[in-house]
């Protein structure tokens, strides 16, 4: 029986690793439908803005669908603050469920919604509608599934685990990519830009049939369910998830804002931005703009595990605070070299090579964030302060790239990152390491103090 017990013991930690990798592979699928069907409108957009819009020149079109992109992320401080809040009080899994129904509901608006020819302004109303159910759900899905990754990966191993949340944010960003490069190869341009687009946001509402199934077997975070059980047996203090609770925790609100700001922007700038930068400005054929954020987003892809594993050795502050030195000084001379260029491959080398200096943000900003809450507020800690600072900053990206382009002067908005970057440097100079933090909520606490 010794024997028998000893060899059930030693196979209990491959159990509990393979059931922390399915966990996070369920949560990780269903987050990639959510930010597919969120970039399918940046990726597509160059073909529907004449759609949803009166006619006009092409840059005055593409201002009006960055103006309803930057309108969504404004109702993503609300999802994070709704959604932060159901998940804090309703679990994790209750609240990744919902945000993948609201996104599909969103999709399914602009895949149906007829064009402005045809309905007249209804037609840009519908489209902000939908946008506006699709930052609600973006907004609680990046807080919960970063607090639920965090939450269920092996100690020693969170900055790997949840490095996979951008790995799959990506990924459904190069979803969208590949699916406009086939479409561009089955169909011609004016069919694309008549009803091909639509393909798009079917697939993504039918995608998230798949994942509200697969959401359904997660196991609910440990953490949480202890959490909530401590809760329900003390009466006194603030409630779990509210607003009152987050409050008592103010610095780590702001470091939440500082150290999102600039790797927000930098972000946004280099992924859904650059696309249109290309064709706008460099006069780069769409075609060979979309195969280039193609192949420059699978490099950025295999970056995040490999930046996510060095955090766990390392620390997450030295990746922060290189990323913070490299951001300041790259922006200003891609963008400027980009802007004169139509070849493909220096312009693939110019966007890959930001991209390889945002992994060193991107691949851990969820897990420092999700480190720096206990589990009681931890949903709508991370939510609430980085959805505000992604609306400002992230979300305007596009709009104010191409007010600066409008206005003559679109080498200011590369100074404009730079300064961002800058500041967020700052933040991650005098900011506290949080990886070693273990378990989890006890690091938490203790970076309350």
């Amino acid at each position: 029986m010794a024997t028998q017990s000893t060899a059930e013991r030693a196979r209990t930690p491959r159990r509990d690793e393979r059931r922390v990798v399915s966990n996070i592979v369920r949560g990780s699928i269903g987050n990639l439908i959510e930010w597919y069907d969120w970039y399918a409108y940046t990726a597509f957009s160059v073909y529907f803005a004449s759609v949803f819009f009166p006619s006009g020149d092409q840059t005055a079109q593409l201002l009006n669908t960055a103006a309803v992109f930057a309108v969504g992320f404004l109702m993503r401080p609300i999802g994070g603050w709704v959604l932060g809040r159901y998940a804090d009080r309703r679990g994790r899994r209750a609240a990744l469920t919902l945000s993948v129904t609201l996104m599909a509901a969103g999709s399914l608006i602009v895949a149906l919604t007829p064009s402005y020819g045809a309905i007249g302004v209804a037609a840009p109303v519908l489209l902000v509608t939908a946008r506006l159910l699709q930052g609600l759900s973006v907004g609680g899905e990046y807080s919960t599934s970063a607090t639920y990754m965090s939450e269920v990966a092996s100690p020693g191993r969170r900055g790997y685990y949840s490095s996979f949340q951008y790995v799959t944010l990506i990924a459904g960003q190069l979803t969208a990519l590949g699916l406009q490069i086939v479409l561009q190869q089955v169909l011609s341009p004016a069919q694309m830009e008549s009803w091909g687009w639509r393909i798009a946001f079917v697939v993504g509402a039918a995608g998230a049939v798949v994942v509200l199934w697969l959401r359904r077997g997660m196991d609910e975070s440990e953490s949480f369910e202890r959490a909530a059980s401590e809760g329900e047996q003390e009466e006194s203090g603030p409630a779990r998830g509210s607003l009152r609770l987050l409050l008592s925790y103010p610095r780590q609100c702001l470091v939440v804002v500082g150290l999102t700001m600039g790797g927000t922007l930098f972000f946004y700038t280099y992924t859904t931005y650059l696309q249109k930068f290309m064709v706008n400005t460099s006069g780069i054929a769409k075609p060979a703009a979309a195969w280039i954020n193609f192949f420059a987003l699978l490099v950025f892809v295999v970056l995040q595990p490999a930046m996510g594993l060095l955090s766990d050795r390392v620390g997450r502050r030295p990746l922060l605070i290189a990323f913070g030195v490299l951001g300041t000084v790259v922006v200003v001379p891609s963008l400027t070299l980009l802007s004169h260029t139509s070849d493909p491959v220096y312009a693939f080398l110019l966007m890959v090579g930001p991209l390889a200096v945002s992994s060193l943000y991107t691949s851990i900003s969820a897990v420092v964030k999700a480190e720096l809450f206990p589990t009681s507020i931890r949903a709508l800690g991370v939510g609430l302060p980085y959805a505000l600072t992604v609306a400002v900053f992230g979300g305007t990206a596009e709009y104010v790239a191409l007010w600066f382009k409008n206005a003559g002067h679109e080498n200011w908005y590369f100074y404009y990152v730079t300064a961002c970057v800058l500041i967020s440097l700052l933040v991650y100079i005098r900011m506290r390491e949080t990886s070693d933090a273990s378990p989890l909520d006890e690091g938490a606490s203790r970076s309350r103090d």
